[in-house]
């Protein structure tokens, strides 16, 4: 608790009041993460220092990324008061900013870029709405060239962060880039998600061993012949993907056995995506019928 408060102590003398947005789940794994985070900020007694936590994923599931405005709403007066600097052509300080907001996911890769790019795009929009630049009611969303490049920025940085952490590209950039969630977003999201498991089971373990080593973080023992950077993996590191190797090609054996009919009514590619991105049953229809497939219902899911 202690380090806990020195460290909110710096920050509020650094940067003023802070916002704490806490996006992680609040249920499963993460949620005594969520109650000791809650209980800190709580213990902590400092009027400075406020601490909201929105379920990110549960708001946001079955493709409702619209409730993101939710917690839009519950901080836009906040940001307000918040404010940003500003400064004439002259150097004369017109506003000062009072503090900030530090959202976190558990990696603050996915879910934190895109919650800080919509609290970015709402101060710019403040912003260029003082200096003229935008009338009054005015949506950075109606320049439709300029709020491409924005989202685009954003999204490049979340790769570019993402990819020195994680392995991959970040989660979630189909939002980001294009304010609206999408199914093969989804595909991605899972494809990446799948290519962190196994750097992260695989890989990561023996790079991070050979930064330490380089940095003098270990230490050879010369009279220990027995190596700490190659650990045999157990069963269950397998497991995942071997079910999905398994999926993966029981999938690719019914695309192509089906493959005359489904070509009939879908090009191949579609008939990826859609079998990827939008689970169904599927009734079959008699030879000859001009419909042959029909869905019966859609089951939302999402990924992180």
């Amino acid at each position: 608790m202690d380090g806990f408060q020195r460290h909110f102590d710096s920050q509020v003398i650094l940067y003023g009041k802070q916002v704490i947005l806490n996006l992680i789940n609040q249920k499963g794994s993460e949620k005594p993460l969520e109650l000791a985070f809650n209980k800190m900020v709580a213990d902590l007694g400092n009027g400075m220092v406020k601490y909201i936590a929105f379920d990110f994923h549960k708001e946001c599931s079955r493709m409702r990324w619209h409730r993101l405005q939710i917690l839009l709403d519950m901080v836009a007066e906040m940001q307000d008061e918040l404010g940003y600097f500003l400064v004439d052509a002259d150097g004369k300080v017109l506003l000062h900013q009072d503090g900030t907001f530090r959202s976190n996911c558990m990696d603050c890769l996915d879910r934190t870029n895109v919650i800080q790019s919509m609290l970015a795009q709402r101060a710019l929009q403040s912003q260029l709405r003082k200096m003229g630049v935008l009338h009054v009611g005015q949506q950075i969303e109606e320049q439709v060239a300029f709020g491409k490049m924005f989202k685009n920025a954003w999204a490049d940085n979340a790769d570019a962060c993402a990819k020195q952490y994680a392995g991959t590209g970040a989660l979630k950039t189909d939002f980001t880039r294009t304010g609206k969630r999408t199914h093969w977003g989804l595909v991605m999201d899972g494809w990446n998600s799948m290519i962190r498991y196994y750097k992260n089971n695989f890989s990561d373990g023996y790079r991070q061993d050979s930064i330490d080593l380089f940095l003098g973080n270990y230490a050879v023992d010369e009279s220990d012949w027995t190596t700490p950077l190659r650990e045999p993996k157990d069963w269950k590191f397998l497991t995942l993907p071997i079910v999905m190797v398994v999926a993966f090609s029981m999938s690719s054996a019914w695309l192509m056995a089906d493959a005359p009919r489904l070509v009939q009514k879908e090009t191949g590619l579609n008939v990826c995506v859609w079998k990827a991105a939008r689970p169904r049953e599927l009734t079959t229809s008699p030879p000859g019928s001009s419909a042959s497939l029909y869905p019966q219902h859609e089951r939302g899911w999402s990924l992180y």
